[in-house]
């Protein structure tokens, strides 16, 4: 089996197919035209979807975006990576991770950032195996 390439949802319709995906990691989303409307705001300020198929399908995501900022410089903040419940374990995460790490590389950016809620305990082990730190706490406050 060849590895799939990551590729960028760059229409309604490639945005919409991801909603099963990204309703995984972002319930409260309740339909692909929400995702779209939503991501295409986003995308005003340099948010971008990857994607990988399987079988012709979605079957993992990645949201990021460029930022810099003065702890870090130019880096790429993560801000979703979810894989289908179904086909987790085939490796769709660290294929993800694998292509922003190496896009931020070959942009000259030394840092790939996410967070990661603290109830996704299994997420953790997977980025720990991946060779992320915890380096920081993020604070919320609700307004």
């Amino acid at each position: 089996m060849t590895k799939p390439s990551v590729q960028i949802a760059d229409t309604d319709e490639k945005i919409a197919a991801c909603f099963p995906v990204i309703h995984e990691l972002r319930p409260h989303l309740k339909d692909a035209a929400e995702l779209v409307a939503r991501v295409k705001r986003q995308q005003k300020e340099g948010f971008q979807l990857g994607y990988v198929e399987e079988a012709g399908k979605p079957v993992a995501c990645i949201g990021f975006r460029r930022q810099e900022r003065l702890v870090h410089g130019p880096l790429i903040y993560v801000d979703d990576l979810a894989t289908l419940s179904s086909v987790r374990s085939k490796g769709y995460g660290a294929i993800m991770l694998d292509w922003v790490e190496a896009l931020a590389k070959s942009e000259g950016r030394k840092v790939v950032d996410l967070d990661s809620g603290t109830h996704r305990v299994d997420a953790h082990r997977f980025y720990h195996r991946q060779r992320y730190t915890i380096v920081s706490f993020h604070f919320v406050k609700r307004v």
